[in-house]
Protein backbone atom coordinates (compact mmCIF):
# COMPACT_ATOMS: atom_id res chain seq x y z
CA UNK A 1 0.00 0.00 0.00
CA UNK A 2 1.31 3.67 -0.77
CA UNK A 3 -0.43 5.52 2.00
CA UNK A 4 -2.47 7.38 -0.50
CA UNK A 5 -5.70 5.76 0.10
CA UNK A 6 -7.22 4.05 3.17
CA UNK A 7 -9.53 0.60 1.46
CA UNK A 8 -12.40 -1.06 3.18
CA UNK A 9 -9.85 -3.52 3.84
CA UNK A 10 -8.47 -1.99 6.02
CA UNK A 11 -10.84 -0.95 7.94
CA UNK A 12 -13.04 -2.58 11.18
CA UNK A 13 -16.33 -2.18 9.17
CA UNK A 14 -18.65 -4.51 10.90
CA UNK A 15 -20.73 -4.55 14.77
CA UNK A 16 -18.74 -8.28 15.09
CA UNK A 17 -15.52 -6.56 14.01
CA UNK A 18 -15.71 -4.31 16.78
CA UNK A 19 -16.64 -6.65 19.26
CA UNK A 20 -14.16 -8.93 18.72
CA UNK A 21 -11.78 -5.90 19.39
CA UNK A 22 -13.53 -5.00 22.45
CA UNK A 23 -14.27 -8.28 23.90
CA UNK A 24 -10.25 -9.14 24.82
CA UNK A 25 -8.07 -6.34 23.92
CA UNK A 26 -4.67 -5.07 25.25
CA UNK A 27 -4.81 -1.14 25.82
CA UNK A 28 -2.41 1.06 24.82
CA UNK A 29 -2.70 5.37 25.29
CA UNK A 30 -1.67 8.60 26.60
CA UNK A 31 -3.66 11.45 28.21
CA UNK A 32 -5.25 12.10 25.12
CA UNK A 33 -6.13 8.62 23.09
CA UNK A 34 -6.45 5.09 23.88
CA UNK A 35 -6.02 2.29 21.21
CA UNK A 36 -7.34 -1.01 21.78
CA UNK A 37 -5.43 -3.65 19.87
CA UNK A 38 -6.26 -7.23 19.22
CA UNK A 39 -4.10 -9.60 17.07
CA UNK A 40 -6.21 -10.57 13.81
CA UNK A 41 -5.08 -13.55 11.53
CA UNK A 42 -5.71 -11.43 8.35
CA UNK A 43 -2.26 -10.58 7.28
CA UNK A 44 -2.51 -6.74 7.52
CA UNK A 45 -3.83 -4.00 10.08
CA UNK A 46 -7.21 -2.93 10.44
CA UNK A 47 -8.28 0.43 12.28
CA UNK A 48 -11.82 1.19 13.67
CA UNK A 49 -12.49 4.92 14.99
CA UNK A 50 -14.85 5.41 18.27
CA UNK A 51 -14.68 8.99 18.77
CA UNK A 52 -18.10 9.57 20.88
CA UNK A 53 -20.01 12.75 20.67
CA UNK A 54 -20.36 12.55 24.47
CA UNK A 55 -16.27 13.58 24.40
CA UNK A 56 -16.17 15.69 21.21
CA UNK A 57 -19.29 17.70 21.16
CA UNK A 58 -18.93 19.64 18.05
CA UNK A 59 -18.63 17.01 14.39
CA UNK A 60 -16.30 19.19 12.90
CA UNK A 61 -14.03 18.55 16.04
CA UNK A 62 -14.77 14.95 16.11
CA UNK A 63 -14.62 14.82 12.21
CA UNK A 64 -10.73 16.42 12.36
CA UNK A 65 -9.84 13.88 14.57
CA UNK A 66 -10.76 11.08 12.71
CA UNK A 67 -8.90 12.38 9.76
CA UNK A 68 -5.71 12.65 11.56
CA UNK A 69 -5.60 9.06 13.16
CA UNK A 70 -6.51 7.93 9.36
CA UNK A 71 -4.18 9.66 8.00
CA UNK A 72 -1.44 8.51 10.58
CA UNK A 73 -2.44 4.76 10.02
CA UNK A 74 -2.09 5.02 6.52
CA UNK A 75 1.30 6.37 7.01
CA UNK A 76 2.35 2.95 9.35
CA UNK A 77 0.28 0.56 7.81
CA UNK A 78 3.18 -1.08 6.14
CA UNK A 79 4.78 -1.44 9.61
CA UNK A 80 2.20 -2.55 11.73
CA UNK A 81 1.77 -6.37 12.42
CA UNK A 82 -1.28 -7.90 11.72
CA UNK A 83 -3.60 -6.42 14.55
CA UNK A 84 -7.03 -4.84 14.72
CA UNK A 85 -7.36 -1.70 16.46
CA UNK A 86 -10.32 1.06 17.46
CA UNK A 87 -9.12 4.35 18.26
CA UNK A 88 -10.63 6.39 20.73
CA UNK A 89 -10.33 9.94 21.97
CA UNK A 90 -11.08 12.16 25.40
CA UNK A 91 -11.96 15.61 25.37
CA UNK A 92 -8.81 17.03 25.72
CA UNK A 93 -7.51 16.13 22.17
CA UNK A 94 -9.98 18.83 20.84
CA UNK A 95 -7.55 21.79 22.11
CA UNK A 96 -4.12 19.88 20.41
CA UNK A 97 -3.00 21.16 17.76
CA UNK A 98 -2.99 18.81 14.43
CA UNK A 99 1.19 18.50 14.53
CA UNK A 100 0.83 17.74 18.40
CA UNK A 101 -2.19 14.81 17.25
CA UNK A 102 -0.03 13.65 14.34
CA UNK A 103 3.34 13.12 17.04
CA UNK A 104 1.14 11.61 20.05
CA UNK A 105 -0.03 9.02 17.56
CA UNK A 106 3.15 8.24 15.66
CA UNK A 107 4.70 7.35 19.02
CA UNK A 108 1.72 5.35 20.31
CA UNK A 109 1.97 3.23 16.73
CA UNK A 110 5.98 3.18 17.89
CA UNK A 111 5.47 1.44 21.00
CA UNK A 112 2.85 -0.95 20.01
CA UNK A 113 5.04 -1.97 17.39
CA UNK A 114 7.66 -2.60 20.38
CA UNK A 115 5.44 -4.17 22.23
CA UNK A 116 3.88 -6.64 19.87
CA UNK A 117 6.41 -7.66 17.65
CA UNK A 118 9.74 -7.63 20.21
Amino acid sequence: MTGESFNRTYRLTTAADYQYVFADARRFGNPNFTLLVRENKLGHPRLGLAIAKKSVKLAVNRNRIKRLIRESFRHEINDLPSIDIIAMCRTSAVELPSSEIRTQLETQWRYIRKKLQG
